[in-house]
């Protein structure tokens, strides 16, 4: 028997999310008939206010909801240490973990040119020009330990290694390959503290 059209649009909805298949899609549409109306406004709400609210940092890139988010606002945080990551999640990584207290950018990826992921693709020159203008000191280079992330890590220390600041990268802790996502908060924390420098430059 076939579904109404309304909860045939609903599944092929559900299905668009990653990691939804054919069946766990049903059974949420299903579900989400059963749901209170109240939830289900909220629902609407809050996918209408991601799509409508959320922006980019206009410093780091992160997630926000103002043009400067929490973290670069921060008088409190160490404004000279800056964590390179590839995406706005891995932020949330690093702030569940609660001992990193200096800043961030967000890169929006790798480079990879299988892919067609080129250095321009990425965040990279709004970097440089960070810690051209902000006295950077230190960069930590916080990516997945893949070739992908071996490779914008490379690219990035040959891109800084005429200033006048410390490049290090996040201990291999991490294991070769691993997806940032599967890391746990002990594994991240450890490979943070234990960052090898990449470069550095002598007073």
């Amino acid at each position: 028997m076939l579904y109404p059209e309304t909860i045939n649009n609903l599944i092929e909805c559900y299905k668009k999310l990653p990691g939804i298949g054919e069946k766990s899609a049903e059974r949420m549409a299903l579900y989400t008939l059963e749901m209170d109306q109240e939830i289900i406004d909220l629902f609407v709400q809050s996918l209408a206010d991601a799509k409508t609210k959320i922006k980019r940092c206009k410093i780091c890139n992160n997630f926000s909801q103002e043009d400067i988010c929490p973290i670069c606002r921060n008088e409190g945080r160490n404004h000279q240490v800056i964590c390179v990551v590839e995406e706005p999640k891995n932020v949330i990584q690093f702030e569940k973990i609660g001992s990193y207290k200096g800043l961030y950018h967000v890169l929006d990826g790798l480079i990879s040119p299988l892919e067609n992921i080129n250095p321009e693709d990425l965040n990279i020159t709004s970097l440089i020009k960070r810690i051209d203008e902000e006295k950077i000191k230190e960069v930590i280079i916080a990516v997945k330990p893949s070739i992908e992330g071996e490779t914008t890590a490379l690219y990035i220390s040959k891109m800084l290694e005429d200033k006048d600041v410390i490049i290090s990268k996040i201990a291999h802790g991490v294991p070769l390959g691993a997806d940032m996502d599967y890391v746990d908060a002990l594994t991240l924390e450890l490979a943070l503290e234990e960052r090898k420098n990449i470069t550095s430059h002598e007073e």
